[in-house]
């Protein structure tokens, strides 16, 4: 597992994992519990079956793991900022993943609703665009690359 676990002051708590073993969810939703918090909003992404390729059967992910790990502490702090006292895990799986499991857990904890939807989302979408994991769609029949909107596929 590449990633760890920092709590500070003001009870942010900030939990990021890469990791090639099967993700946890309800592991990593305790890891935002908090008598502070009202609420919890949780996204799990899972592998779907159909894509433009084939049916797929799994998705197997790559990453510049460390470069990857770095980003995710840096986007989860960012949030920290923006969300502060939120309770914030984030795991994202590497290696193979098989149809109907998830590819990566995002949990968050805060007082209320609207900052945990909104931290949530906010998460989600800058590790689509930050962080540098690839994916490749393998099928009963074939398998190919998927193009991403991670900055680390962009070219100068």
């Amino acid at each position: 597992m590449l990633g760890g676990r920092h709590v500070s002051k003001d009870g942010t708590a900030i939990h990021v994992a890469l990791r090639p073993e099967r993700l946890d969810s309800a592991a990593i939703e305790q890891l935002v519990e908090s008598p502070a918090n009202g609420a919890q909003c949780v996204f799990r992404g899972v592998v779907r079956r159909d894509s433009d390729l084939s049916p797929v059967e799994s998705l197997e992910y790559e990453a510049y793991s460390e470069m990857a790990a770095r980003q995710l502490k840096e986007m989860a702090k960012d949030a920290s900022k923006k969300w502060p006292g939120a309770r914030i895990a984030l795991e994202h799986r590497l290696g193979s993943v098989p149809l109907g499991e998830p590819s990566v857990v995002i949990a968050v904890g805060t007082p209320h609703r609207a900052e945990a939807f909104a931290c949530c989302r906010y998460l989600i979408e800058e590790l689509k665009h930050r962080v540098p994991i690839w994916k490749k769609e393998i099928g009963a029949t074939s398998s190919g690359w998927v193009e991403g909107s991670s900055t680390a596929n962009q070219t100068e």
